[in-house]
Parts: C-alpha cells; structure tokens; sequence
C-alpha cells in the first residue's frame, strides 16, 4: 500500500510545481535563441504606404510604430521574419514619444522632414527611451530591430561626436536589443565594421553600389550573417552582379521606401 500512495504524492509533487512554472513570467531567449538571418536571405524593406504582404519573401522590415502586433502575427502565419524599423539615432517630431526627448538632444536636422540628430553622449537619455521603443517591438512580436541613424559621428549633428561615441553608443542599442530576445542590425556606419561585427546580427545597408562600398561589408557575410542591401539611384544591371557574388540581399526601392522594388 505504500508505493501507491508515494506514487500519488510524486505526481501531487510534479503537478504542482509544473503549475507555479506556469505562473512565473518566461525567461529570456539565451543568445543561441535569437534569429540569425543568413546571407543572401531575400526581404522587403516597407516603411510608407499601406503594408503590401503580397511579397513572397521570408523576412520583412516595416515601421515599428505604424505596424500592429496583428500585422506582424499576420507575417509569422507566412512563415516569414518581421524586422522592426526604429529610428535610434534621431528624433522624429511625429512619433508618439517624440515629446520625452528634451531640446538639449536635439541637434541640427539630418535632411528629412521633421527629424534631427541626437546627442548620442546623453545615454542618460537616450537609453530609457530606445529601450521603451524596443519594449514595444518586443510586444508586438517583431523578431529583429533596425535601429536608424547610427552613424551620426561621421555628419554635422551640432554636436562634437566622436567615433568612440558611436561605438560605445552603438553597443548600447545592441545590447538592449538582445536583452529582450531581438536580433539587431548594424545600420551602414561602414567605418567601423571591424570593431561592432561581434554586436550585430545583419546589416542593412543603403548605397554601397553607388558609393563603391560593397566590399567593406563582406565581414558580415564570412561571419554568416545577412547584409540587406538596397540601392536608389542605380539601375540593377549596375549592381545586382556585384551583390551576387558578395553575398548580398540586395533590390532596387525608391526613396520613399513603399512597396515597390525589383530585386536582383
């Protein structure tokens, strides 16, 4: 009679601890977790207009705040990625948050409309508030992040940034982003490649064709991560060999980054 009822007090045991695991809140990705998109991977980079998921891509990368935590479940039914489009680097004066960032971030504008960069030294700032922009990209179920703007050191900011400024700056969104379980992209800031490859999970990058930049981001590719890549001005039979053989996920989009693209 003995075994039986240690038997039942076992399972009484286990239930109840399974019961108060369920209770406790989900424990972070470890890094091995994270989405490691790999090179060559085809996107779509949407920030304007109406989502168009009729892409048939694996990995998309829209806005962060126009996008709904449905439209991006929408995408996970596709079996695709979702990629969350924050400006990090500078301010936007339409966003929701625009009011907590304090006049003595904001420098001197970056050339579009109603966005200026910010002072990148102030992470007494600044990390607050990128953190609550990755809090909602996490809630919405985004799986990577682009922070924008992250190159401010290298333009007239109004501000006397400096390269290790970047850095250290760079490694913060980094960081931020892998402590809730997203992948980060690496936004051009070529320069300095070398010393944030370990940081990033992919690149994005804009103009490297027409610039003669391409190669500088094949660090990304040996390490097995994807460069997305897209061109603006330069036809694809400028550039799409070239991509080719780099490795890159690269397509041909307007300006006003809609729906509209040609791949290579």
């Amino acid at each position: 009679m003995r075994r039986p009822f240690l038997l039942v007090a076992l399972l009484l045991l286990v239930a109840a601890c399974s019961t108060a695991a369920d209770d406790k809140p989900a424990a972070p990705d470890p890094a091995g977790a994270r989405w490691q998109p790999r090179p060559g991977t085809a996107w779509q980079w949407q920030l304007s207009g109406r989502l168009d998921t009729s892409v048939d891509v694996p990995v998309y990368d829209i806005d962060g705040f126009d996008n709904s935590a449905a439209a991006v479940s929408a995408l996970h039914r596709e079996g695709r990625k979702a990629i969350c489009y924050i400006s990090t680097g500078a301010w936007e004066d339409w966003r929701p948050d625009a009011g907590k960032f304090p006049a003595s971030v904001r420098g001197r504008g970056n050339g579009w409309d109603g966005e200026r960069w910010l002072d990148i030294r102030r992470t007494d700032v600044l990390e607050p508030l990128v953190a609550a922009r990755f809090d909602m990209c996490r809630a919405k179920g985004f799986d990577a992040v682009e922070p924008d703007n992250m190159d401010g050191y290298r333009n007239t900011t109004g501000f006397p940034l400096t390269a290790a400024d970047q850095l250290r700056y760079n490694r913060l969104v980094a960081r931020l982003a892998h402590d809730r379980g997203l992948a980060v992209g690496l936004k051009n800031d070529l320069d300095q490649i070398p010393e944030l490859l370990g940081d990033f999970d992919f690149a994005v990058n804009e103009q490297c064709a027409q610039y003669g930049e391409c190669t500088t981001l094949t660090p990304f590719v040996r390490a097995g991560k994807a460069v997305f890549h897209v061109e603006y001005e330069l036809p694809t039979d400028r550039f799409c060999d070239q991509a080719r053989s780099l490795g890159l996920s690269s397509m041909l989009k307007k300006y006003e980054l809609g729906a509209w693209r040609r791949p290579c």
